[in-house]
């Protein structure tokens, strides 16, 4: 995915405790007078998926990507049964990750399960983050009661979900072997995730610990983010064509009424917003990233 990548780049396994590494990707890294801007991946992928957006976002400032712990061609460690140890497990790798770059402060953007990793950064490590970038971010909501929902979950997906909850996510992907990979692979932009699904299971496995039942977060970010400190700025991308609900960003300002929190819709754009419309989605960060300098 990355011959794509228009620019030069450097690539390291960035070592950090226990003996773990964390394949990272440095762009305009020898830029100095700007605060760099750091990209964190969702579920199932991979530094690869933002392949389409390296080269413009890295025009006039530092940009980092890496592997999440337990994706891609990080260490795959073993992660902790409980959900409040594997999210601080995921944290401090950034936060060790940060130091051995020797990063002062970022710009923090996460995408999906890197959106939450993103805001549970920022809620412990305040002063390293300079402007928090959330991207169809999971984990936020909390479940909805299924007695107040208008259309009940059908009783097939319930038998579905409670059939598959022993299950990793990616499970699914594993047993279809080469015809899973076949099915994804029409997808181009999104192949990397049959790569990391026949991998070891270490971030799946986290990610299983940290929900509920058809996907919910055991510990909602909305519970908390009301915690985050009043001076970090938040801005809340979205695709309008996404099925993801795109209510978080009102959630976030309802929860931050005194600090920044502003909301952007990518018409034309999934979940994947910065793979559906890359220009306009890298044009929204720049923007972004003007306001911090």
């Amino acid at each position: 995915m990355l011959k794509c990548v228009p620019c030069t780049y450097k690539k390291e396994p960035v070592r950090i405790s226990n003996g773990n590494r964390i394949w990272t990707l440095k762009f305009s890294h020898s830029i100095s007078n700007k605060t760099p801007l750091v990209l964190l991946h969702g579920f199932g992928g991979g530094l690869g998926l933002w392949a389409l957006n390296f080269g413009d976002l890295c025009t006039d400032r530092p940009v980092y990507a890496f592997d999440l712990l337990g994706f891609g061609r990080s260490s795959r460690p073993r992660f902790d049964s409980d959900a409040e140890e594997v999210e601080n497990q995921f944290v401090d790798s950034i936060e060790e990750w940060r130091c051995a770059l020797g990063l002062d402060k970022m710009i923090l953007l996460g995408h999906n399960l890197g959106g939450f990793l993103a805001a549970a950064y920022s809620l412990k490590y305040p002063s390293r983050v300079s402007h928090l970038i959330l991207v169809e971010p999971w984990g936020f909501p909390e479940r909805p009661d299924l007695a107040d929902q208008d259309r009940p979950i059908p009783v097939w997906i319930r038998a579905l979900g409670a059939a598959l909850t022993p299950f990793n996510p990616l499970a699914g992907l594993r047993i279809a072997g080469p015809f899973g990979e076949c099915s994804y692979s029409r997808k181009r932009k999104y192949t990397s995730v049959c790569i990391v699904a026949r991998e070891n299971r270490g971030g799946e496995t986290a990610f299983k610990n940290m929900t509920i039942p058809y996907g919910w977060a055991k510990r909602p970010m909305l519970q908390r983010i009301g915690k985050m400190h009043p001076d970090i700025p938040v801005s809340v991308i979205f695709g309008a064509r996404s099925c993801i609900d795109g209510n978080s960003g009102t959630s976030i300002q309802s929860l931050r009424p005194h600090s920044y929190v502003k909301t952007i819709a990518i018409l034309g754009a999934g979940h994947y917003v910065y793979a559906d419309q890359p220009e306009e989605f890298n044009q929204k960060v720049k923007e972004i990233c003007s306001l911090v300098d």
